[in-house]
């Protein structure tokens, strides 16, 4: 760590299990496309890991993952590959080299960071040629009902305890200031079949579910759940689940 103190706001220690099992998975075709314009695929930097979900899919492509999370509970529940090593980090400030890696990777995580900070860091590890991609998804699409159920408990039950940084999320990364020049990434999409019990378990993941548990102390999931599953049907019977991803990313220039 450097000499100047990094101030970690820690949303998602005591649901770290939870998160890790019921957190969506990232489409193949995102990592397909991210290892096509990484300049090679000798290491790959995923900041703010979590349990290591974009970390694992970018090992089947790079011969290196380096996997930074300040959070040890989530570091605890991180999926194992020989090719990754985890390292418990804040995303400001990290241990790699100058100039040593190819692909830098954030994953619904970057609204948390000091972003000038950040990107100050990106640019110092990046490889010229090298990429930073970032993505963040929002609240998901079922059908009417559900969405029109779950919207209400996003914006109402749990709505005041989402932190500022959630902003970020909503306007997908709009807005945000990179240190090169931007590429274009594909339009994508990530789906999912689960059950009632599966897509609860994702809202219990919700940093404003946490919140709302500390402040009242009560959890909201029960009662919201008894009317959920009054418009779902079969408790057991999967519906497709939705969220578009918004992909963003940059280049750092060959002559930098």
């Amino acid at each position: 760590m450097s000499d100047q103190a990094v101030q970690f706001k820690d949303h998602f220690s005591r649901q770290s299990s939870a998160y890790a099992q019921y957190r969506p998975n990232y489409p193949a075709a995102l990592f397909d496309w991210l290892a096509s314009v990484a300049p090679a695929r000798a290491l790959a930097w995923d900041v703010a890991t979590g349990s290591g979900q974009a970390a694992v899919a970018l090992a089947t492509y790079f011969d290196r993952v380096i996997a930074t999370e300040p959070s040890q509970g989530q570091l605890a529940n991180a999926e194992q590959r020989p090719n990754i090593e985890y390292r418990n980090e804040a995303a400001e400030v990290s241990s790699l080299p100058d100039a040593s890696v190819d692909l830098i990777t954030v994953a619904q995580a970057l609204h948390w960071f000091d972003l000038p900070r950040f990107m100050q860091e990106a640019d110092r590890v990046l490889k010229p040629g090298g990429v930073l991609a970032v993505w963040c998804y929002e609240v998901f699409s079922c059908d009417p009902a559900v969405d029109a159920l779950v919207g209400e408990f996003y914006h109402d039950t749990v709505g005041p305890y989402w932190p500022p940084e959630r902003r970020w999320i909503e306007q997908g990364y709009e807005g945000l200031v990179f240190p090169h020049p931007r590429i274009s990434p594909p339009a994508l999409d990530m789906a999912l079949d689960w059950n009632l019990a599966a897509l609860v378990g994702y809202l219990g993941t919700w940093s404003a579910t946490q919140r709302y548990k500390e402040d009242k102390g009560h959890d909201p999931l029960p009662e919201f759940v008894d009317r959920l599953a009054a418009v779902w049907g079969d408790a057991a019977q999967p519906k497709r689940v939705s969220w578009p991803l918004k992909l963003q990313a940059c280049r750092k220039p060959v002559g930098n």
